[in-house]
């Protein structure tokens, strides 16, 4: 039977090169694609299932329905929501940046959103379909890496998402033991998302979306690797262990 893939923020850049590099390995593949709007396709060749969704509790039920009803296994789930800026606010360089408007915003997104995105997914899995639920998260979420300070929002966002992937991995080694939770830093990605910032990347550090997506691609699909069910993985675009 065909693996089923969820991607959740489908139009972002590195979810588009990771529906890309299903497809290349996997043709056949049930995709389903979970956005905001419509997603953009850049081969009109590949056929996804899309669904929009604002992730508000009420169209993440629709979407658990829905997937339900289409008696749907997912073999991997991806969470590519996420956010560091906006057209407003900038990461905090110092105590007296910290906005409370851009902080609940930014924890929205790269927190909340992510463990609701999870919440749907639950009533789907079962303790014999094999699953993997990763969500994108950042080496600045560790607090015990954190040498240069600042970006108080963005790291506190990251790090809250940490906390609660791991309390969610315990839970489902109950729930649903064949299920691996997966923390994934992709480095600094040439997105819009890292753009105001790749000026101070060194040589070398500034990953395309298809590399970082390939890189993922290649360690989900080792599941064995990424540790025993009851703790989540936090690795880096190489598999490296990031320290929490």
């Amino acid at each position: 039977m065909a693996p089923t893939y969820v991607l959740f923020g489908a139009n972002s850049a590195i979810a588009n090169a990771y529906l890309n590099t299903i497809v290349e390995h996997e043709p056949n593949a049930n995709i389903i694609c979970v956005s905001r709007q419509p997603i953009n396709l850049s081969d009109n060749r590949i056929k996804v299932k899309s669904f929009i969704c604002d992730y508000s509790t009420a169209s993440l039920n629709d979407l658990t329905h829905y997937l339900k009803g289409h008696n749907v296994k997912p073999h991997q789930v991806v969470i590519f929501n996420g956010q560091l800026h906006n057209e407003e606010f900038m990461p905090e360089k110092k105590l007296e940046d910290i906005n409370a408007n851009y902080f609940n915003s930014i924890l929205n997104t790269n927190t909340l959103t992510p463990i609701l995105c999870l919440q749907a997914i639950i009533p789907l899995l079962d303790h014999h379909t094999p699953c993997t639920i990763t969500s994108l998260s950042a080496r600045v979420g560790s607090i015990s890496d954190n040498k240069l300070g600042g970006w108080y929002s963005y790291r506190a966002s990251k790090s809250a998402l940490n906390m609660l992937f791991q309390t969610a991995a315990i839970e489902l080694a109950r729930r649903a033991k064949q299920t691996r939770l997966v923390l994934f830093h992709p480095g600094t990605t040439d997105t819009a998302l890292s753009k105001p910032f790749q000026k101070n990347v060194p040589q070398g550090k500034l990953f395309t979306a298809q590399y970082v997506a390939r890189s993922l691609y290649t360690l989900l699909n080792h599941p064995q690797r990424l540790g025993d069910a009851g703790n989540c993985a936090y690795i880096d675009y190489q598999g490296n262990t990031i320290a929490w």
